[in-house]
């Protein structure tokens, strides 16, 4: 993508060839099999050749595990059973007392995680602005063992400038991890590790899967002490899913077991995946870029938020770390009005009105009563995320379809 870092020459190779060497098997399968064995024989007691148990290892997990871990220049990779799964399992890593400092504008499910159940734990959570590194120095204390980034965020797509907050926490305590959510922009825009980072995450069930039909997370570490204190939780706990009561942010009332690690047929999936990401990113990449300019015209749009955009405060930073944008756009009706929004989102035709992102067809949804409704009304106001916010994932439809869907939707909402 123009004025961004020019990316590896070698990512689409990796991509389908990492991981998935046909000499791994007897039958010398080019694509990988997908191995639904629950456990495996073994010689002896205690003694086995490779897998004993597939919560534990599992070659197709294996294979994907490989190919994320080589494309985001990482030495391992560890999938879960979703994003959060894997953000539990980080948070898992530290005890009561601990402290952490995070991004202010997150993804809700991370946002209520740390407010809601993180902060029940007996480990200290404080937020703030990571775009102003010089905010996060005063929030260190010696209890601090983890910092942890979104960039670009949700939904405002905030970009944080990773080396210097990195520098920032090393040179107070060199044992903070600084861990980065990388969904956004995928391995293929952005590889943080190489930014200084300790860990990198991404819920795959987005750009990295690419087609809405996953639910799993990755993390990515070069770390070696990391990565032992990591696979022993993947295979030590169980991550579980509550719905709530009805009016009580507390009473748990139904548990839904996700497991800690995804499925071999969901792992399979996931790999798949990762041969088009990259022709994949680059189709998301121009699509999103061509909406925000349209958008930035339209007489019925206040603010355009996308880091390609020279309106776009972090601008020059994201073509300095990134290796250019997703198919990610925010943008403002003009009016704030709630019912104008709602008219938006019930005129559109191309676009489905629903959460997530990064699949191939092309989503709209609104972050105040959706993906952020648990955020407080009083963060929300704070953070810039108002009922006319709208964000796009754009797909892979033609662009001219594209344009031609936002500018009805956006003229009929607003005559």
């Amino acid at each position: 993508m123009e004025g961004f870092q020019p990316n590896s020459a070698t990512f689409s190779t990796r991509a389908i060839h990492v991981g998935n060497d046909p000499e791994k098997w007897n039958s010398l399968a080019v694509v990988p099999p997908i191995s639904l064995a629950t456990t495996f024989k073994q010689d002896a007691p205690a003694q086995f050749k490779q897998y004993e148990y597939s919560r534990s290892g599992n070659p197709t997990r294996d294979c994907l595990e490989e190919c994320i871990a080589s494309l985001e220049e990482a030495k391992y990779g560890l999938v879960f059973a979703s994003g959060l799964a894997a953000t539990t399992t980080i948070l898992h890593m530290l005890s009561a007392g601990d402290h952490v400092v995070t991004m202010d504008d997150l993804y809700g499910g991370t946002n209520r995680y740390f407010r809601k159940i993180v902060s029940r734990q007996g480990i200290s959570v404080d937020f703030v602005d990571t775009t102003k590194p010089e905010l996060i120095a005063p929030l260190l204390k010696p209890t601090t063992k983890l910092l942890w980034l979104e960039t670009p965020t949700n939904p405002t797509l905030k970009v944080t400038d990773i080396s210097a907050v990195v520098k920032i926490a090393k040179d107070f305590n060199k044992d903070i991890t600084v861990v980065v959510d990388n969904t956004f922009l995928s391995s293929y825009y952005q590889r943080p590790l190489t930014l200084g980072a300790d860990l990198v995450l991404h819920s795959c069930t987005k750009y990295l899967n690419g087609h809405t039909d996953v639910v799993m997370g990755v993390i990515c570490t070069s770390s070696d002490a990391l990565h032992q204190q990591l696979r022993f939780l993947q295979n030590a706990i169980g991550v579980e899913k509550y719905s709530r009561a009805k009016n009580s942010p507390f009473c748990l009332h139904h548990k839904l077991s996700t497991g800690g690690v995804p499925s071999p047929f969901d792992c399979y999936l996931v790999n798949r995946s990762l041969k088009t990401l990259s022709v994949r990113m680059a189709q998301h990449g121009k699509n999103g870029l061509a909406v925000a300019q349209f958008l930035e015209k339209h007489p019925a749009v206040e603010k355009v938020l996308h880091p390609g955009l020279p309106s776009h405060p972090q601008h020059e930073l994201a073509k300095k770390q990134c290796y250019g944008h997703s198919g990610m756009v925010t943008f403002y009706i003009k009016g704030n009005d709630l019912n104008v929004t709602k008219k938006f989102f019930n005129k559109l035709k191309v676009f489905t009105l629903a959460e997530s992102l990064g699949g191939y067809e092309s989503l709209c949804e609104l972050p105040s009563l959706m993906t952020h409704a648990s955020v407080s009304a009083e963060e929300r106001a704070k953070l810039g995320i108002t009922d006319s916010l709208v964000r796009l994932s754009v797909g892979l439809e033609e662009i001219g379809d594209i344009i031609s869907d936002l500018d009805q939707a956006l003229t009929a909402a607003v005559s």
